[in-house]
């Protein structure tokens, strides 16, 4: 059975009742990139320690795209795959300054939604999550973004299909939820999943979504 607006939304009340309400605030848009780009693979803590030792060694975000790139990928250590993310972030920041002149991601408030999704995934190591993270929580625009929680409890729910890849939920996720619950519903899932609906061994008797759960409902 396709899953309608009014299970999101029952869903969306009984996690509000549990993990509360998260009003939006604005953030940086090149911070948010940044940070979320460490993130890619690793936990909250380790992506903290890694942002601010970057924040620390280097003053500006110009002196980050202008270092050796040695010395971010040791600032970026904590984060893991240093090698990997270092390079990326200096990657995003130059593109961002031949494009714009200097690094400043400002003028996407001014672009429609999907523009702006496409300038952000032409960035190197830019993939939808990432695209999503920066336009929802950063600009306040309509993406859902998709992580490892979000992506399996929605499949549990029903609200995507159970194949569907994480690139292929954003689109019906964005699709399915009514755009106001974005950012709430996101933070929620994310805290259902690290609280309840666990990879290995969901408690699934304790999860206040049984009722209104797929998987639940095939045990």
């Amino acid at each position: 059975m396709k899953p309608e607006t009014k299970d999101i939304e029952r869903a969306h009340e009984l996690l509000l009742d549990v993990y509360g309400d998260h009003p939006w605030r604005p953030s940086d848009p090149v911070a948010t990139l940044v940070n979320t780009i460490l993130s890619q693979n690793t936990n909250d803590v380790n992506r903290d320690v890694a942002f601010e030792q970057l924040r620390e060694r280097f003053p500006s975000w110009e002196a980050v795209r202008d270092a050796a790139e040695a010395d971010v990928i040791d600032a970026v250590r904590p984060a893991g795959l240093g090698p990997t993310k270092g390079p990326r972030i200096q990657g995003a920041l130059r593109a961002i300054t031949e494009q714009e002149g200097k690094i400043t991601l400002d003028f996407l408030r001014d672009m429609p939604t999907e523009e702006a999704r496409r300038w952000l995934t032409d960035l190197p190591g830019v993939g939808p999550k990432t695209a999503a993270i920066v336009l929802c929580f950063a600009l306040g625009k309509p993406a859902f973004p998709v992580d490892t929680h979000v992506h399996r409890v929605s499949r549990r729910l029903g609200l995507i299909p159970e194949k569907a890849s994480r690139e292929k939920a954003h689109t019906l996720l964005e699709d399915l939820i009514p755009p106001e619950l974005y950012y709430p519903l996101h933070l929620n899932l994310i805290a259902h999943g690290r609280a309840i609906c666990h990879a290995r061994t969901p408690e699934c008797e304790r999860c206040l979504l049984r009722d209104h759960c797929a998987y639940y409902a095939s045990q």
